[in-house]
Order: C-alpha cells, then structure tokens, then sequence
C-alpha cells in the first residue's frame, strides 16, 4: 500500500511546519509566481496557476500571500525565469526518491541535490531510474477524525476518487490528475479540511524498513532534501516498521 509512506511525510511535515512556515510559503509562493509567469494571472484561463493556487490554500498560505504572488508572476516580465525539474535517487535500504523541483539555477540546484544523497548515505541516479516505479495523481490527505474507514471510502468514491488509503488516523484520498479540482471541491463539501492537497506521485510499491535506525537515516535524507529552497516535493516508496514514533 502506498498511502502509509504519503500520510507519514504529511504527518511528519504537518509536525515541523510552524517551525518552517515562511520556507514553506515560499516555496508555495514561488509555484504560484512561475505558473503566473507562463500562462498569466487568471486562474480560470491558466489550469496551472488554479493548481498552484489550490495546493496553497491546503497549506493555509495567507489569501494576500496568494494575490500578491500572482501579481509578481503576472505583472512583471523581466523577474527570473523558473524551470521544473525532477531529480531521481535512492535512499538507504534501497528506498526509491523522487525529487521535483523548481529553480532558477539547474547549475545549482542539481549539484546541492546530489550532494544531499550522498552525504545521507543515497546516491543520485540518472534521469528515468526510478520515475517509473511512481505514478501521477491527485493526492489528498485529510485526518479520519470520527470517521470511520467506511465512511471516508464514501466520501471520496462520492467525490469522485479512484482509491482511499487509511493508515495511523490519516487517509490518503488518490484521483486521476485531471479530476484534481472536481475531487477537491467534492471532499470540502462533505466537510473535510484537507491537510494536503496537490497533483503529485505515488509509488506502485513500496519497500518495508524494518528498524527504527533504518527509518531514522531515510527519513534524515528526505528531511534535507526539503530544506533545500529550490525542491517543492520529495516523493519515496517506504514503509515505517511497525509502531515507528515519528
């Protein structure tokens, strides 16, 4: 199952993110800036500007964060330019990571992220190595609360999602990328507030840690990989061992 992995790094992220709050929002802010600078300022004439948009919102990005990132992408011509980027690797135990970035500087940014690998005990592989064990959807992440795990299936198959992932009090609701916007309004209707919320990657399989040392130095990585500013997410195929305390 790969929602263990996903609603983990939510958890984790959600538990550090006070603390890193303004990284976080910049890096949300950065997203919106770019989809502004390539296909203008309005969400309803650019699908990746609503995407961006939306993912903000799930991040409790202020409303006037959002308006003026859009007006620094939409209304300024001469900024930097971004570019998206995935970069590809392995953790330690074998575990597959996926990078996606967003720069202004590959020169920079590739050689910080391979260095990340390394100095964690991971390596950067080439471009394809392990994309393909990951696939593209709509991910949404909310907290069962009250709800039972039946209820929660009912909710997402009623809004229209293809699977619902439930694990250490999370679900982990997975669409068709196209369906991102539909889903989403379908979940906040019945009353979810949605932790997370993003087109993104889920791995087909995943690979069990078996100690809490194996965790501890995959989790550490992954960690670094996000501090970078120029990485928007970081998607991996583990699974925690049993009654893991993140």
């Amino acid at each position: 199952m790969a929602g263990h992995s996903h609603s983990a790094n939510i958890a984790r992220r959600k538990n550090a993110v006070d603390a890193k709050r303004g990284k976080l929002f910049s890096k949300l802010a950065r997203a919106i800036i770019s989809a502004a600078r390539q296909g203008g300022g309005d969400p309803e004439q650019n699908l990746k500007l609503k995407y961006a948009i939306e993912k903000a919102k799930a991040g409790n990005m202020p409303k006037d964060n959002i308006e003026r990132a859009i007006k620094a992408g939409s209304g300024t011509k001469g900024g930097d330019d971004f570019e998206e980027l995935n970069y590809e690797g392995y953790a330690p135990c074998g575990v597959a990571v996926l990078v996606a970035a967003l720069t202004d500087n590959r020169n920079r940014t590739a050689p910080e992220v391979k260095y990340t690998f390394e100095h964690h005990g991971g390596n950067m592989g080439a471009t394809g190595s392990v994309s393909f064990m990951f696939d593209f959807k709509s991910i949404f992440v909310a907290e069962l609360g009250d709800r039972s795990e039946d209820e929660m299936m009912e909710i997402a198959i009623e809004a229209g999602a293809d699977d619902v992932q439930v694990e250490e009090g999370f679900a982990t609701v997975i669409a068709d990328p196209a369906e991102f916007l539909s889903v989403k309004e379908g979940l906040e209707a019945s009353g979810l507030e949605l932790m997370s919320a993003e087109t993104g990657y889920i791995p087909q399989n995943t690979i069990q840690l078996e100690t809490e040392a194996e965790a501890r130095k995959v989790l550490k990585l992954l960690d670094a990989l996000e501090e970078n500013d120029d990485v928007q997410s970081v998607y991996s195929n583990y699974e925690l061992p049993e009654g893991f305390e993140l």
